[in-house]
């Protein structure tokens, strides 16, 4: 069977942002650093994401490889898409048919104003426009959109999914909105008519959150600030009137594992919520969640199902989640059959991401 990837990344560069409106330029990110071995990028006067660069990624994969044992090194050219050709070379060596591409510095809010929202973001687009022209159909991507102005992000959303888009994102905590807001359902209806996912992968775009989490148990403060935010969303749209509103809506959950699973939905069956919970409210309801290679799946399949979990190996990144090997990994596990296997790395990311 083929394989998907369902989690990969792109890493912005400086060139990212030489597809912006040339009107746009005084909203381009500028990259800023080194600062103790780190880069940022400021958008708007202001510092917002930690930059991905040359340098600090490579001290970061050797550090994951001697504190995990796991190999997350990729080539620069693959990394940062300077060579489409090199990063579909490397899925051929990885055994993987499709990556579907999320970004990584809108894993945080990128700006104040919405007019540098819509700037920025439909310059991201355009660069993931122009790379899945290149790849063959086979980097299908993950549309940002400038929440702040909606009728600008349907737009931007109508026209990225012209363009190889297979998902629109959407974060955890959005500025001062959760995702079940009723704000959000223009573009949740629209998403609906195009046939394609609301995707939360984990994130955070609420800077006085992040500044109340981030001081929280040193290199751990990511699981306040992007994990637990992501399970509580979950739970939030199980638990909302946006199933019954939209029950042709697909929604994911991607890069917080599944090993939290069983307990949401346990949760929610103890919960009055005022409707009866399907048996398996991930099915029922469209709900996909990206697993690791770590977590307890046959557990996890009694709550979760057969049909709603999918795989990523963080590709780019050198994250806790990162697995270049995850999809083999997944086949030399031995704990799930063929027939299950095949449905995880293939039939149900195609069905989630209508490929």
């Amino acid at each position: 069977m083929p394989v998907i990837d369902a989690d990969a990344h792109v890493v912005e560069t400086e060139h990212t942002w030489d597809y912006m409106d040339p009107s746009d330029a005084k909203f381009r990110p500028i990259l800023v650093g080194p600062v103790e071995d780190k880069y940022y990028w400021m958008v708007d006067g202001k510092i917002r994401r930690p930059a991905r660069h040359p340098i600090s990624d490579v001290v970061l994969e050797e550090a994951m490889a001697r504190d995990t044992g796991r190999d997350v090194g990729v080539s620069q050219a693959a990394r940062y898409m300077e060579n489409v050709g090199a990063r579909l070379k490397h899925m051929d060596e990885l055994e993987i048919d499709m990556q579907v591409l999320h970004n990584s510095i809108f894993i945080e809010q990128v700006a104040d104003r919405p007019e540098a929202e819509v700037a920025v973001c439909k310059g991201y687009n355009r660069w993931m426009a122009d790379i899945w022209a290149q790849s063959e159909g086979r980097l299908p991507w993950v549309a940002v959109l400038p929440y702040m102005a909606m009728d600008e992000a349907l737009k931007e959303l109508r026209t990225a999914m012209q363009s190889g888009a297979c998902g629109a994102a959407i974060r955890p905590i959005e500025g001062n909105r959760l995702p079940t807001n009723p704000y959000f359902y223009p573009v949740y209806e629209e998403a609906t008519r195009l046939n394609i996912p609301i995707v939360l992968h984990i994130g955070n775009a609420n800077p006085a959150n992040l500044d109340l989490v981030s001081p929280y148990s040193g290199g751990a403060a990511a699981f306040w600030r992007f994990n637990v935010p992501t399970v509580a969303s979950c739970h939030a749209v199980i638990a909302s009137e946006i199933p019954e509103l939209f029950p042709k809506l697909r929604f994911s959950f991607v890069e917080a594992g599944a090993q939290w699973v069983p307990y949401v939905v346990a949760d929610l069956r103890r919960r009055r919520l005022g409707k009866t919970l399907p048996e398996n409210p991930l099915k029922e309801y469209g709900i996909y969640v990206s697993c690791e290679t770590s977590d307890d799946l046959p557990w996890i399949l009694k709550y979760a199902g057969e049909d709603n979990l999918v795989i990523g190996t963080d590709y780019g990144h050198t994250d806790t989640s990162s697995e270049i090997e995850a999809m083999r990994n997944l086949k030399q596990k031995g704990d799930l059959s063929p027939e299950v296997i095949d449905k995880i790395l293939y039939a149900n990311p195609k069905t989630l991401h209508n490929l």
